[in-house]
């Protein structure tokens, strides 16, 4: 069996099970985010079904998209979404940050397991060796009232990874090539499955970046086999119940990619897909009047490291905008010790909060008419952040601080 495979047949608690099999999963983990979490059906409908949340230890809300409130519609969201927590003695997080990170530093992303939100990137929690997948509020209300959910047991695509990465290339530059060679549906309903030596050298950081993206190429969840990396990370969070899985040497995949790492260049997404991707230095020169940094992808502390050293020292251009904001508390604090958030902000970057806001343009960086940013979030389809007319491009942390310096769409490697 496939990763994806042996995850399902454990949750569902059969010997094996195969593609396309369909099948009843105990979910160790249910995330509710306020974007589409208990003010979207679900607690009118459990209210109408009279049922309870299953285990609520294995409940969990966040509170990230709307937060902080722009206006009064999103704080009356927000409260209502806190209310229900608390009404239901479940636990929720507020202003720590983006849902998938705030899973990964509370424990809840347990190897072994299903996870699954009402977010579509809950594929993140399949770089701690997880079945993490986004459903619909709807799917949602069985869950909390079963701890269960049929899934369809995908097909996998494995993509091998070999070598080391040269320098001013990161996981996302990996999650946009394979991405541009897979398509934005070239993995619909299927496990992307990442493995090779580049790969198992990543930090965790920089899986969860891999996992995360696979998404936008369609896939139901993207995995990372787990291995020492996870099990370090499973007992600093004091995890005593959980399994390393792994996929079968002879498992039989819907398709296979080989790449080397040493060939891959900073890559960049342009409007408005995220499968349309070029070389960066194949780019001709692209003004920009915004670059963030941040979000579930693209803010954790590997890439305020790597985007600090690239501007350390530097200014950011007077027709940029630069906008920081670490992935969860957590890491804004150890990027506060660390100096890290100093030396932006001495750059000329405006640090903001853990929010999600920006990436889907809720508030904090609203995009105007005919602007364009270049972002570490992952999607840039058109109204993503803004206005309709507004242009996105994607990128590493690092290729955004280089364009940031440069006032237009920038090789990181020039500045290493």
């Amino acid at each position: 069996m496939t990763l994806a495979e042996k995850l399902l047949a454990k949750a569902s608690g059969k010997e094996s099970v195969i593609a396309g099999e369909i099948v009843w999963a105990k979910v160790q983990t249910a995330m509710m985010d306020d974007i589409l979490g208990p003010r979207v059906e679900i607690a009118e409908k459990l209210k109408q079904l009279g049922a309870k949340v299953w285990d609520k230890k294995k409940a969990v809300v966040v509170l990230d998209h709307y937060s902080p409130a722009a206006n009064v519609n999103q704080a009356e969201i927000l409260k209502f979404t806190r209310d229900w927590a608390i009404a239901n003695e479940i636990p929720y997080f507020e202003g720590e940050g983006p849902c998938h990170q705030v899973l990964a530093e509370k424990g809840y992303d347990v190897p072994g397991t299903v996870v699954v939100g009402t977010d579509s990137h809950t594929c993140t929690s399949g770089a701690f060796g997880a079945f993490g997948t986004g459903i619909g509020s709807t799917e949602m209300i069985g869950v909390l009232a079963t701890g269960e959910i049929w899934l369809k047991v995908p097909q996998t695509i494995l993509v091998n990874w070999a070598g080391k990465l040269p320098q001013g290339v990161y996981a996302k530059d990996i999650a946009l090539k394979t991405i541009k060679d897979l398509g934005h549906a070239g993995a619909t309903y299927m496990a992307l499955e990442f493995a090779g030596e580049t790969i198992r050298t990543l930090s965790l950081d920089e899986r969860m970046c891999l996992t995360n993206m696979t998404v936008e190429a369609g896939a139901k969840t993207g995995l990372v086999e787990p291995d020492e990396v996870i099990l370090n990370w499973a007992k600093e969070h004091h995890l005593t119940e959980f399994e390393l899985l792994k996929g079968d040497k002879n498992a039989s995949y819907f398709a296979q990619y080989d790449y080397k790492a040493e060939d891959l260049v900073p890559q960049v997404a342009c409007p408005h897909n995220v499968d349309n991707v070029y070389d960066v230095n194949a780019l001709d020169p692209i003004h920009i009047d915004q670059a963030y940094i941040g979000s579930c992808t693209g803010g954790r502390y590997d890439d305020l490291v790597e985007a600090e050293k690239i501007i350390r020292g530097k200014k950011v251009s007077k027709r940029v905008r630069l906008l920081v904001s670490p992935a969860s508390t957590e890491i804004y604090r150890k990027a506060v010790k660390t100096g890290l958030l100093e030396s932006f902000a001495e750059a000329g970057a405006r640090i903001l909060p853990p929010t999600c806001g920006i990436c889907l343009g809720l508030h904090s960086g609203i995009l105007a008419s005919a602007e364009r940013c270049i972002s570490s979030t992952n999607r840039n389809f058109i109204g993503r952040m803004g206005s309709k007319k507004a242009e996105i491009y994607l990128g590493s942390a690092a290729t955004v601080a280089a364009s940031a310096i440069a006032g237009v769409i920038a090789d990181p490697r020039q500045y290493l």
